[in-house]
Parts: C-alpha cells; structure tokens; sequence
C-alpha cells in the first residue's frame, strides 16, 4: 500500500469533534460559540476568533441556525448586534436581564402585578419592612420563580422613586412598635398618618445606590444617566 493511500485511510478514520455532516468552517464556529456556554457570542468577535470571512461566517450561521444546533438570543446590552449561543444553554441575566425581561423586554405587566400587591399589603399593615413584603410576595406564588428579597427590593425602590410608597425608618412607636427602631420600612405616600416616622434623606436614597444594572451603565451605552428615568426624577428632588 502506497503512502498517499495509508493516509488516507487515516483521515477516514479520524474521529470528528462535533455533530457529523459539518463543513469545516461550521465546526469552528460551532466551537467558537459552544466555548461561550451561557454568554453567548457576538457575529463579529466570532469573525475574529475563526479569522473566516464575511461570507463564510454568515453562510456558516444560517446553516447553523437551521440545523438547530445553535440559537440567536437577545442581549439587553446592545439589542442591535446579533448574538449567538449553543442551543444546549440558557442566557444568563448579563444576556437576558434576568427574570424582569422576557425576550429583551422589560415585563412590565410582571412589574406592575407585583407593585400591586406591594400596595394591597401596604395598605393593609400600613407600615412593612422589606423582609414583610418579601415574604407576602413569596406566600402569593404570582410568579413562577424564585423571588429574591434583592428583586423585592428592586421593586419597592422603583416606588419610592415613583412617589407611590416611602420610605422610612421605624420610630419603634405606634405603627412601627413591632419593627426595631431605625429599620428602613416602607407606606404609603399619602393619607393619614403617612408623614409618621423620620423620612430619609434624598442622598440616602439615590438611586443608583440600589440599581442592579449599576456595573452595566456608562454614559454613551444603552443604559445611562442620562436615559434613566429614575436618576432623572431623582435629580429634580427638592432637598
């Protein structure tokens, strides 16, 4: 048997390292892409990863995507780059925003259920801590998952800045005898006894302190001061 036929027969019987029936650039960028498990890749840094072309890139992704072996997610960091994930993993919530964002989306409708039945329970105890309201949201079950004390806080803040709530620290007399003097707790905006209890400063409560999407905001990107309602609101405070 001559050499070039020993090899050959080799190559026939290399084991491949993906799915089989793939083109050669296919498999490299399907490695590309699975290498970012849960972060996903932008189109352009898998150009710059596999040193492929344009053309083959975007031929090599449709193939891809119609094969079902990877998926195009959206990043809620920049909505208008095309990002791409193996199929095998979910976005995680620097891709996805979390359990606030369906699709991209902020899930306002989710939002607006939960800041209601903050105020039902509000309205109901007149005065709650944060632990208190957590804890009816979690008796409630109204979402399917796992409502963190973080995101309950998230949410009140959002009301406190929207002036549907305030925020104030227990006195440990009369609506607040049960809470320990100084807690930070949450009533109504308006109506009686709604001035009762120390109000905190406009500094104490910025909102960028309490902001989750903090580390992601820089001032020329999608979420910034200068697009961020809440700051803006905050800015316009009379102190």
């Amino acid at each position: 048997m001559s050499r070039s036929l020993v090899s050959t027969s080799l190559k026939r019987k290399r084991p491949e390292t993906g799915p089989p029936g793939l083109a050669d650039a296919e498999r490299a960028i399907l490695e590309s892409i699975k290498g970012k498990k849960d972060l996903g890749i932008w189109a352009r840094d898998i150009k710059q990863e596999t040193k492929l072309t344009d053309h083959v890139v975007n031929k090599s992704l449709k193939s891809l995507l119609a094969k079902k072996l990877i998926k195009e997610v959206v990043n809620i960091q920049n909505k208008g780059k095309k990002h791409y994930m193996a199929v095998e993993f979910e976005p995680s919530k620097e891709i996805s925003g979390g359990e606030w964002y369906v699709d991209g989306n902020l899930d306002k409708e989710l939002i607006n259920i939960l800041k209601q039945l903050c105020l039902r329970y509000l309205r109901v105890q007149k005065v709650a801590t944060l632990e208190g309201v957590h804890n009816e949201l979690k008796k409630n079950r109204v979402v399917t998952f796992e409502i963190s004390s973080q995101q309950v806080g998230e949410i009140l803040n959002s009301m406190v800045l929207d002036d549907d709530i305030i925020e104030v620290k227990s006195t440990g007399l009369g609506d607040y005898h049960s809470i320990p003097v100084g807690t930070i707790c949450y009533r109504f905006a308006s109506g009686a006894g709604a001035g009762k209890g120390p109000r905190l400063g406009a500094f104490a409560s910025i909102p960028c302190g309490a902001c989750p999407r903090i580390s992601l905001c820089t001032p020329d990107g999608v979420i910034s001061p200068s697009t961020c309602v809440y700051y803006t609101k905050w800015l316009n405070i009379d102190f």
